[in-house]
C-alpha cells in the first residue's frame, strides 16, 4: 500500500484541480463553520533514528514502524467515554470566501517500533553496564526488550493548521458531492512511551517537532447540515526533540513521511446566512463562477 499511496494523492490533487464547479454550491459558502470527527489508518516510512546522551551517541538506520489502530467495535469507535482511544482525527473549519476554508485540527496517530528487526548502528555506547557497551560501524543490532522500545502511542499527535479549496462535483436536491484539496503545517506534541537500554521508561508530553502535509478528499453532504467525508493525507514528519528518558541530556530524533486513509463524519453551520445573501441572484451566480 506505502508504494501506491503517493501516486494515488497525486491523481486525485490532480483531478481536483482540473474538476469544474457547478454554480450552486450551497454547502460551501462563505461564512459557514464545519466540524467533524473520525479515524485515521497510518502508515510510516522507515526512518533514522539518533539517540544522544551522556554516555551514548548511536544512530539506528532505516527503522522499521507501524500503527496501532484499535480492534473496531461499536463500544470503542462510537462510546462518549472512548472516543479519543482509537486514531482520531478532529477539525475545525470556516469558510473565509466560497469553496474555500481555513481550519485547526489534532491528527492523532499512532507510531510503534517494530520488535525484533535487525537494524545496522553507527556510534557508540559507553559505562551503561549493559551488554550494548562499545562501539558501532554498520553493526547489525536487534531491536529488542532491553534495548529499544520506542512508541508514540497517547500519541502522535499533530496540531495544524490547513487551508482548502472545495469543488461541488454533483448537486441532486438535498445531495451534494464535493471534492477537497489542501495543505497544512504544524506541530507534533507526541507522548512518547521510550526505554531505552537500563535508563529510566519515559512517558511524557513534549513538544517534539513539526511536519507539513498534502490532503485530497471526498465530501457527500446531507440537506446542507450534515456530511460523511472521506480523506487521504500524507505529509513529512520532523522530530528533532524526542524525549526519552527523565533526564534532559538524553533524547532522539528522526524524520519520516507518513499517510492516512480517513473516514469522517461531520456537521454544517451556517453563519450570518442573512448577510452573505445580500446580493442578487444572477450577481450571486457572477462571483461564484471567478
Amino acid at each position: 500500500m506505502k508504494k501506491y499511496f503517493w501516486s494515488i494523492l497525486f491523481l486525485l490533487t490532480a483531478s481536483q484541480i482540473a474538476a469544474q464547479s457547478p454554480s450552486d454550491r450551497n454547502a460551501l459558502s462563505k461564512n459557514n463553520l464545519y466540524i467533524y470527527w473520525g479515524w485515521n489508518w497510518s502508515s510510516y516510512t522507515d526512518s533514522d533514528i539518533e539517540f544522544k546522551g551522556n554516555s551514548y551517541d548511536i544512530s539506528l538506520k532505516d527503522v522499521t514502524a507501524q500503527d496501532r489502530p484499535s480492534p473496531f467495535d461499536l463500544k470503542t469507535y462510537f462510546h462518549p467515554l472512548q472516543l479519543t482511544k482509537p486514531q482520531y482525527n478532529v477539525r475545525v473549519g470556516y469558510f473565509i470566501k466560497n469553496r474555500w476554508d481555513i481550519s485547526f485540527g489534532i491528527d492523532h496517530m499512532k507510531y510503534v517500533v517494530d520488535q525484533n528487526q535487525i537494524v545496522h548502528a553507527d556510534g557508540f555506547i559507553s559505562e551503561t553496564g549493559t551488554s550494548y557497551d562499545g562501539t558501532y560501524n554498520k553493526t547489525p543490532v536487534i531491536i529488542e526488550p532491553g534495548f529499544l522500545e520506542l512508541e508514540h502511542t497517547d500519541g502522535l499527535n499533530y496540531v495544524n493548521f490547513e487551508i482548502r479549496k472545495h469543488t461541488q462535483l454533483f448537486a441532486l436536491k438535498n445531495i451534494e458531492l464535493n471534492g477537497q484539496l489542501g495543505a497544512g503545517i504544524g506541530g507534533y506534541m507526541p507522548k512518547t512511551d521510550a526505554a531505552f537500554l537500563n535508563f529510566e521508561r519515559n512517558d511524557d508530553w513534549h513538544w517534539a517537532g513539526f511536519g507539513t502535509h498534502l490532503v485530497t478528499g471526498l465530501n457527500l453532504t446531507l440537506f446542507q447540515k450534515f456530511f460523511i467525508q472521506s480523506e487521504l493525507k500524507g505529509g513529512y514528519i520532523n522530530l528533532p526533540d524526542i524525549k526519552t528518558t527523565a533526564s534532559n541530556s538524553d533524547g532522539a530524533k528522526q524524520k519520516f513521511l507518513f499517510s492516512q486513509i480517513n473516514i469522517l463524519f461531520g456537521g454544517i453551520i451556517k453563519l450570518n446566512q442573512k448577510a452573505g445573501n445580500t446580493k442578487k441572484p444572477e450577481e450571486q451566480s457572477f462571483l461564484l463562477e471567478e
